[in-house]
């Protein structure tokens, strides 16, 4: 890792950073304005567990990789373990807002475990940031509030179940708010599937496939400069269809195309279109079609 990388592996380390008392080593609640952190952050850092932060006050930009969050007062950041998370431009502030910090090793054995994989939202990237309305805001803090009520309390046989199960009301809560964003933010999501759509046309044109194979769900949004999860998640919300759908129907389409001319063999469409062997494209387009390329072309 990078020298100016900074690698939190626990949530205890992080609480001494920020100058509070761990009352569980696998979760924490910080109500930023009531800690006296004197330390500045690396411009670079990463977590080795998961990490929400609600900030009211904006620090600097934050980088992911390449690319900027989509972050300003008020927003909800939610990082998996492992992401590297840059600030540049930083400003000097009052630390405000909130954050929820919890170990995976908090969730084992819990059906929470089982779930997170559906909280899609922890590896967005690019102008994914969840804006809160007023209301949410409220809502969110008070799920804060609530796990940091149950950390205050002496361990006994319920802590973790309630901790976790408080967790994933916080979750759900914010599975609702991005389906909320998905709407509100529709002129921008529309240019996102404008492009999206044209992106798969201009490969399909072109000698893309051929020489890259059939463009992946990741070589989209990384074409789009969104994160994977996002781009599948808002197709699915505009469209009922998942990214990877929408590429198999641009991949059938202009095969059907091909197909009408007969100057080009099977054998040289499925070659163009990126497969490896004639015989994959055969099976994929009866699949999907419910006829072999030949039967189709007759």
């Amino acid at each position: 890792m990078n020298d100016d990388i900074q690698r939190i592996d626990t949530v205890d380390e992080y609480n001494k950073l920020m100058g509070i008392d761990t009352k569980n080593p696998l979760v924490s609640v910080i109500d930023f304005s009531k800690t006296n952190c004197c330390l500045d952050f690396p411009a670079g850092h990463s977590f080795g567990f998961y990490a929400v932060f609600l900030k009211d006050a904006r620090c600097g930009d934050m980088k992911y990789g390449r690319n900027y969050y989509d972050y300003q007062d008020g927003t909800l950041v939610f990082l998996s373990p492992e992401q590297i998370i840059k600030i540049e431009n930083r400003t000097k502030h009052a630390p405000q807002g909130w954050a929820l910090l919890f170990h995976p090793d908090l969730l084992r054995g819990t059906h929470l475990a089982r779930e997170m994989k559906n909280y899609s939202f922890f590896s967005y990237k690019v102008f994914e940031a969840l804006h809160l309305s007023l209301e949410e805001r409220i809502m969110v803090i008070d799920c804060f509030k609530n796990i940091f009520i149950e950390l205050s309390r002496p361990i006994d046989k319920h802590s973790k179940t309630l901790i976790v199960s408080n967790i994933e009301l916080f979750l759900n809560y914010a599975l609702r708010f991005y389906d909320r964003q998905f709407i509100t933010r529709a002129n921008v999501n529309s240019d996102i599937l404008s492009r999206f759509e044209s992106l798969l046309n201009e490969y399909f044109i072109s000698d893309a496939p051929k020489a890259m194979g059939i463009p992946s769900v990741k070589y989209c949004a990384e074409k789009l400069n969104i994160s994977p999860n996002y781009l599948s998640d808002l197709l699915r919300k505009d469209t009922g269809k998942s990214a990877i759908e929408h590429i198999q129907n641009k991949l059938i389409e202009s095969a059907k195309n091909k197909l009408y001319d007969p100057k080009n063999s099977v054998s040289e469409i499925a070659y163009s279109l990126g497969f490896e062997y004639p015989q994959y494209f055969s099976r994929f387009f009866k699949k999907y079609v419910g006829v072999t390329p030949n039967q189709y072309r007759q």
